[in-house]
């Protein structure tokens, strides 16, 4: 009787040697900081101070003249902190790894070099065909900072920015009822013997949360709406106060809107913000009421909000003026740069202590679900199903 034969060869049988993960080995880093050119972006991704820190861990920063002039920083803090600064666009754009608030142009990536990384904002539903098809050409590895994740599955980027847009939506409000045409006059802050001004927020997300923060601050009468009870549960522990919360019921919010002088609305879907208050609500609303449309650049929760910009932020419509500018934070262009800065700098660092983009994406899931395109190959769902692209499991390319 013939014995049954094996699978598997007898070399195959023999013990193996382990393959071990390689270990990281760190690297220096080559930052090149254009000058934004979007309409009336004036934030910088890098404050004097991170690019000192940046500089101190033995990396370099070139840097456009004037980059950080309209966050308030100067060409001599920069200098100051170790940045090298020149005339040149095209030299900055040739740094191996360029850093953006706003993502680049078409002409912008003409002037990168093949195989270089970019990290900046994606802003897809701006975003043509045309300029992955660039990315895909120059072979260029992308990071959306708007994607990256952090420990507790948040997203470090966009929360920052909801923040000081929340904020900024009360003292915006704060502003216009006493300086736009037809402002009823109106000062938040608790005057003894003056009702207080009472503020609609809805969406009680990170924008809504500190909206709702900054108004209670003033002395303000707030009443949160959200269809997410989870979400109203949160802010008001967060806020640590009684607050009128309650779900998104067209009769509940008629009511608040009627009698409010300020609203805000802070409500953001997947593909658009659903229209939450319709042209009716808003007719009934009091004569130089405030609406303040947070989620404009998503379509906006208000039927009647149209997008404007920071020259002209203001329509009037009904007798009710709307705000609807799309970039808030860009209004406090100092503010919002050190806060990017905060978030940019530890990544930056990460990268450069795992040796590159490429190992750093290997250990930190968060900041590989903010990765776009690899090497020319798109790795992002999101842009595959939005422009009907191929795409690749980045799992697939880098491991």
């Amino acid at each position: 009787m013939t014995k049954p034969s094996s699978p598997f060869t007898k070399a195959q049988l023999l013990p193996q040697e382990e393959t071990l993960e390689i270990s990281k080995q760190k690297g220096d880093l080559f930052i090149g900081l254009p000058k934004e050119i979007y309409f009336q972006e004036k934030r910088i991704c890098l404050t004097p101070d991170a690019v000192a820190a940046m500089v101190a861990n033995g990396h370099r920063v070139l840097m456009e003249k004037g980059a950080g002039e309209e966050a308030g920083f100067s060409d001599t803090d920069y200098n100051e902190a170790g940045a090298k600064l020149t005339k040149d666009t095209k030299k900055v754009f040739e740094c191996p790894i360029v850093l953006k608030v706003e993502p680049p142009t078409l002409e912008e990536l003409s002037l990168m070099k093949p195989k270089s990384v970019l990290i900046s904002a994606l802003q897809l539903k701006t975003r043509k065909k045309e300029y992955f098809e660039a990315l895909s050409k120059k072979k260029i590895t992308a990071l959306a900072f708007e994607f990256i994740k952090d420990e507790d599955h948040s997203y470090p980027a966009v929360k920052a920015l909801s923040e000081i847009a929340g904020t900024a939506s009360v003292l915006i409000a704060a502003e216009l009822m006493v300086n736009a045409e037809k402002g009823n006059g109106l000062l938040f802050g608790n005057i003894s013997g003056v009702p207080p001004i009472e503020v609609v927020v809805i969406g009680a997300g990170t924008v809504g949360q500190f909206a709702v923060r900054s108004a209670l601050g003033l002395g303000a009468n707030v009443k949160v709406f959200d269809s997410s009870i989870t979400k109203l549960r949160n802010l008001q522990s967060n806020v640590g106060c009684t607050l009128y919360t309650s779900t998104i019921q067209p009769k509940n919010l008629m009511k608040a809107l009627r009698r409010c002088d300020v609203a805000i609305g802070a409500v953001r879907g997947n593909n658009r913000s659903p229209v939450i208050v319709t042209k009716t609500m808003v007719e009934n609303m009091k004569k130089g009421a405030v609406i303040i449309d947070v989620s404009v650049d998503m379509g906006g929760c208000f039927e009647t909000t149209e997008m404007t910009s920071h020259d002209k932020p203001t329509r009037i419509k009904y007798d009710v003026i709307h705000y609807g500018v799309p970039n808030i934070p860009a209004r406090y262009p100092k503010t919002a740069s050190i806060s990017i800065s905060n978030i940019f700098t530890p990544y930056l660092l990460e990268i450069a202590e795992c040796g590159g983009l490429e190992n750093a994406i290997r250990f930190d899931n968060g900041l590989r679900n903010g990765l776009y395109f690899y090497r020319g190959i798109l790795t992002n769902k999101a842009v595959s199903d939005w422009f009907d692209m191929s795409y690749s499991d980045i799992n697939l390319l880098i491991f």
